[in-house]
């Protein structure tokens, strides 16, 4: 637990004292203007001028104010040192029902409310997925593995910014403990609340769909609870903004062109290819790659549609489904590594079954290990650097926690499917 906790605050003292410190100093070098820089931020007014004001949130005048308060004025396409992310409400506008009870507060007190949220939301994610697994764990080992997650930089970068994937994320396994527990329709309303964020949610949505209907006398209820809550959100958005589907299809559509999204696989291609004609063909080729990735899976996952929420075949496929959604989605932004705890718990529980096999399994079971705690490793050293060397040192050193992001969704969809498809016997067995 002490190792846990010492990795943890590394990770905290690091971009605290290093991070925040280098992103500030090079935005003054190139004159990038810093506001609050929430992602709450952007949805929350939206929110707040919806339902008080009735006003468009997918307006430009409303992008303008959100640049105004995120970024601390207007952008100018005239400044090329200007992000390009523009922070339009690119949301689906049933989010504003979730973020409703925050609108009549001042948005610093807001900031305050969801980072505790946020915090004690991801610690509870580890309690409800170590349930799903059904990994009964000492208390001390549980509090390390709440330190690990709360001080992995996935999780830190989304508690900063108060991104609401974190939110998405602690639904989601909020939807499956329901499942495992029994509780369909409960699951299925948390499934819905979900979509907020489509992109990440939509993969699990239609695994668990396809295990639903696949036993539809004994799990009707899950389809139930979610699409009652879908009809509710839907309805209810188009009430009080008619339309508005299509204007989140534009916002979308303008947000992936100005920000040029990436998955994690074309990001790692594009390194590997670099030049301009590499990042063009890296672009193909991670299309091909993702669709392949997902074609794989699919036999994986009908094979597993009839299994029982309380066995491991369903874990494992809920663990692969998430795996493939970092990979695959058009977004590398590490906050969403935070879908892969359920990953990372279930590899760590089978441990064994890496380490007595063969000696490929062990060294690719080693791998990730190592890429897993090589952002302890570089956060653990540059808070040593900072601490006996000199400031200037560490800064120069910034960018060591992020050498293995990239790497370690591959490595890990890897392990977990291999895991999945080799091992046919133990994703039967019922979880110990």
């Amino acid at each position: 637990m002490w190792i846990a906790l010492l990795c943890a605050g590394s990770m905290w003292y690091y971009v605290q004292r290093v991070l925040v410190p280098y992103e500030k100093a090079d935005s003054a070098a190139h004159q990038r203007p810093r506001g609050n820089l929430s992602d709450l931020y952007p949805r929350w007014l939206g929110a707040r001028e919806l339902l008080l004001h009735h006003r468009n949130p997918y307006g430009s005048d409303i992008t303008t104010e959100i640049q105004k308060g995120y970024y601390g004025r207007e952008l100018d396409p005239g400044r090329p040192d200007d992000p390009k992310d523009r922070q339009g409400f690119a949301y689906p506008l049933y989010v504003v029902f979730l973020l409703a009870p925050l609108i009549g507060f001042p948005f610093h007190g807001v900031q305050i409310f969801f980072h505790g949220l946020l915090v004690g939301l991801t610690a509870a994610s580890v309690w409800l997925w170590l349930r799903v697994l059904r990994w009964e764990l000492p208390l001390m080992a549980v509090v390390a593995c709440v330190a690990l997650t709360l001080g992995s930089f996935p999780a830190l970068q989304g508690i900063k910014l108060q991104q609401l994937s974190l939110l998405v994320a602690a639904l989601l396994a909020g939807s499956v403990a329901c499942v495992a527990s029994g509780s369909l329709f409960p699951g299925g309303v948390l499934l819905a609340l979900a979509t907020i964020k489509p992109q990440l949610a939509w993969p699990l949505v239609a695994w668990l769909l396809l295990w639903a209907a696949s036993d539809w006398g004994a799990r009707r209820k899950f389809v139930f609870g979610f699409g009652l809550v879908m009809a509710l959100l839907l309805a209810g958005a188009e009430i009080i903004l008619p339309g508005w589907w299509r204007m989140f299809a534009g916002a979308i559509g303008q947000y992936h062109q100005y920000t040029q999204n990436q998955s994690v696989i074309e990001v790692m291609l594009n390194e590997l290819l670099g030049s301009a004609a590499g990042r063009s063909m890296g672009r193909v080729g991670a299309q091909i790659l993702a669709v392949t990735a997902t074609l794989a899976c699919a036999p994986l996952l009908w094979k597993l549609r009839r299994e029982r929420a309380e066995v491991s075949g369903f874990t494992c496929a809920t663990a692969l489904v998430l795996a493939l959604t970092v990979l695959v989605i058009p977004m590398y932004a590490p906050y969403n590594q935070v879908l892969l705890l359920p990953v990372m718990l279930l590899l760590a529980r089978e441990q064994a079954a890496f380490v007595s096999r063969s000696r490929a399994r062990r060294l690719a079971y080693g791998l990730g290990a190592l890429l897993l705690g090589w952002q302890w490793a570089a956060s653990l050293g540059l808070t040593v650097v900072d601490l006996l060397v000199s400031r200037a040192s560490a800064l120069d050193g910034w960018q060591w926690p992020f050498f293995a992001t990239f790497a370690l969704p591959v490595w890990t969809f890897a392990l977990i499917f291999f895991y999945v498809q080799d091992e046919p016997h133990r994703v039967q067995e019922a979880v110990k």
